[in-house]
């Protein structure tokens, strides 16, 4: 179900009536797909912090590509990198951070070396890589506007890792892969796609419904009191626990079965409307600046 509207077989539970905080995902949801953010995504962040009501970002990205965008947003918010695992203060400083065993890492490395998938490491504010001149690196660098450190070894640097990213333009052989390498790493890591172009694997705590519950707390206030905004598989475990939750109308139909509510696509003013049509009237604010 695309376009603005309520999902019939959404989650059992009803969508909350009053929202405190926003969670929102960012690539294929806040962003466009030329990692914009519109006009209209604007105004409507900006009358959400009118209202009194925090915008939190939580992203698969490393925490320089969200940080990125906190000028433009005019935010100064706690957010969570790596799908979640490692939340930030809005000054930087790691708040709190879960890490993969070493061994899971190494079992990680070879499994996506065996589907001659190119593996990224991610730890804090370190990306680290194999070939710095990868096209799909630079492509991701200049996207997120960090700088990869090459290493010649990945396997020499497994302790305090956050994230195994794997990437590859084979698309389908990365969907194929994420059941193979979820159920080979099941217990002992989250794996989910964040893009047709990578796959994530990080502890198994650490997903976007660990960030959002951390994220709560941080407020003072429960997850019933928590909107989240998503659209791929990797958003799943927070759009399952919000008090209020949206998918994207071009997440597909697991992800879209999760949530209380389906927007518009991420062409078309989808985050926008999100706030607009189903989080704003949940404020509690009188405010007419937006709507």
């Amino acid at each position: 179900m695309a376009g603005n509207g309520q999902n019939r077989h959404g989650p059992d539970r009803p969508p909350a009536n009053r929202i405190r905080l926003v969670v929102s995902d960012m690539d294929g949801t806040l962003l466009t797909p030329d990692k914009q953010i519109t006009a209209q995504s604007l105004s409507a962040a900006q009358a959400l912090q009118a209202a009194g009501i925090p915008l939190c970002l939580v992203s698969s990205r490393p925490p320089g590509g969200i940080e990125m965008y906190f000028d433009q947003l005019k935010i100064s918010t706690p957010y969570g990198a790596l799908n979640g695992g490692t939340l930030f203060n809005p000054d930087r400083s790691v708040r709190s951070r879960l890490s993969l065993d070493p061994q899971t890492v190494l079992d990680a490395l070879d499994m996506l070396a065996a589907s001659q998938v190119e593996a990224w490491l991610f730890s804090g504010h370190d990306w680290l890589v194999r070939n710095t001149l990868d096209p799909l690196v630079q492509a991701e660098s200049r996207t997120v506007q960090t700088t990869p450190t090459q290493v010649t070894d990945l396997k020499a640097r497994i302790h305090n890792i956050g994230k195994v990213a794997g990437s590859t333009a084979d698309h389908a052989a990365l969907h194929d892969l994420e059941a193979g390498i979820g159920h080979k790493l099941a217990g002992r890591a989250c794996v989910a796609l964040s893009s047709k172009w990578f796959l994530d694997i990080t502890p198994l705590h650490a997903n976007k419904g660990y960030a959002v519950h951390q994220l709560a707390a941080y407020y003072g206030i429960g997850v019933e009191e928590v909107a989240c905004i998503g659209d791929m598989n990797n958003d799943v475990p927070m759009l399952s626990i919000a008090g209020l939750s949206i998918a994207m109308g071009q997440s597909t139909p697991d992800v879209q079965a999760c949530a209380h509510f389906v927007t518009g696509a991420n062409t078309q003013e989808g985050w926008a409307r999100a706030i607009t049509d189903f989080i704003f009237p949940r404020t509690g604010s009188s405010s007419t600046q937006f709507l």
